[in-house]
């Protein structure tokens, strides 16, 4: 009879080794996914039995789960020669994928979520150029030409944002950093596996950030992608400890202060906005509103974020700021007429959340114009060097599922 339950105390996996070994390990990361974990696995299962043309294994990493997700990896394990499961007692997507992978004997490195959103007939395209030695590392894009996605409005804008400030900020190549749908070749992962901080849902943006930097080659697959209406993701947890790993990869001081100018300019844009709004349209309130701080937002930006001080070009750096206000004015004036469109007589709440939405990506396009054009000259500050997580677990404190049941 199988026992599943195997503890790793020399980090390494027990079971094959070298050629052996399949040639593609797919990581299901999962925390508290009791409903959706046995379908997707098995789903992947037989599409990997049936469909795949390269060897692979199915390692569920369970971390943290307080349900009955551990019970069903384990049954799983057992049940199907294809899988294997992991247990983490700390909860982090990233800090199991980096213990998997940092021990795993394969030649490419994978991870889905378990939710199979992304549709697995785009699984070989991800992992033959990396199979092949023509890519090192492979990236689902569901905003790439020949994507086709269905998902809600606030998640796409949200994901549209994050990715326009990754290549405001970051400078990034690369389209798509959300898409839970990467591969990597081993050797290319292990050194930059060290070098990552993040043990949640930043990490693997990190790892793509440090490849792209490190000079890799990045492949991207156009992927369908179906939005999970039941998804356990904090947003906006999410999106607040996105934005602190994108500030610790990016420098810090300049975006940090850039960032905190935006939100006040932004508190202030929408309380104008609410008092203009009493005696005039919803247009003219906006227009009247972004103008003045926008004003605002070029002379504090100008000072405090990028240290420029005196008179000297102060009116040229406000008449493009300007110019940048009239982007701004784009973006917002269209979000209220599209708002109209589809309402007739939207109440103010809806007015504010979508102004505020098109101001997120204002504030993007102003971070980019003012870096690169508008105060143009003035040196960026040094990225910052990442380091090692000294709290991040060790792969002997893992506990693995293991079909076969061998020590």
């Amino acid at each position: 009879m199988r026992s599943p339950i195997k503890v790793l105390d020399n980090g390494a996996w027990p079971g094959p080794a070298g050629p052996a070994a399949p040639q593609v390990e797919i990581v299901v990361p999962v925390r508290n996914e009791e409903r959706d974990l046995a379908p997707s696995i098995r789903r992947l299962h037989a599409y990997l039995c049936d469909r795949f043309p390269f060897t692979a294994r199915i390692t569920i990493a369970d971390n943290g789960s307080a349900d009955g997700t551990w019970g069903q990896a384990l049954a799983l394990a057992g049940q199907l020669d294809l899988v294997r499961a992991v247990r983490l007692e700390q909860p982090g997507r990233g800090r199991a994928l980096r213990t998997v992978w940092s021990v795993s004997e394969c030649e490419v490195l994978a991870y889905m979520d378990v939710d199979l959103s992304t549709d697995l007939n785009a699984l070989p395209p991800l992992v033959a150029p990396l199979l092949s030695g023509h890519s090192d590392v492979a990236i689902g894009t569901r905003l790439a030409q020949g994507a086709r996605v269905i998902r809600g409005p606030r998640r796409e804008i949200i994901s549209r944002c994050y990715n326009l400030l990754l290549h405001a900020t970051l400078r990034v190549r690369f389209s798509d950093a959300q898409c839970g749908f990467k591969a990597i070749r081993a050797d290319k992962a292990r050194p930059l596996l060290a070098m990552t901080e993040d043990t949640g849902w930043f990490f693997d943006t990190e790892l793509l950030v440090l490849a792209e930097r490190a000079g890799l080659r990045i492949h991207e697959v156009p992927v369908d992608w179906i939005d999970d209406s039941d998804s356990r993701v904090d947003v906006l947890g999410t999106a607040l400890a996105d934005i602190r790993g994108v500030i610790r990869l990016g420098g810090g001081r300049q975006l940090t202060r850039f960032l905190g100018v935006g939100v006040a300019c932004t508190i202030a844009y929408v309380l104008l906005f609410l008092a203009l709004r009493g005696v005039m349209g919803a247009q003219a309130a906006n227009a009247l509103s972004l103008l003045v701080t926008a004003v605002a937002n070029t002379a504090l930006n100008r000072s405090f974020t990028f240290g420029v001080r005196g008179q000297r070009d102060a009116l040229r750096h406000q008449l493009r700021g300007l110019l940048a206000f009239g982007a701004g004015l784009l973006l917002t004036s269209g979000a209220l007429a599209a708002l109209h469109q589809v309402s007739a007589r939207p109440g103010r709440g809806a007015e504010v959340a979508v102004l505020v939405a098109a101001n997120v990506l204002a504030t993007v396009l102003r971070y980019t114009l003012y870096r690169s054009w508008v105060f143009r000259g003035r040196s960026a500050p040094p990225a910052a060097s990442p380091a090692h997580d000294p709290e991040a677990p060790q792969p002997s404190l893992a506990t693995v599922a293991q079909p076969d049941g061998s020590i």
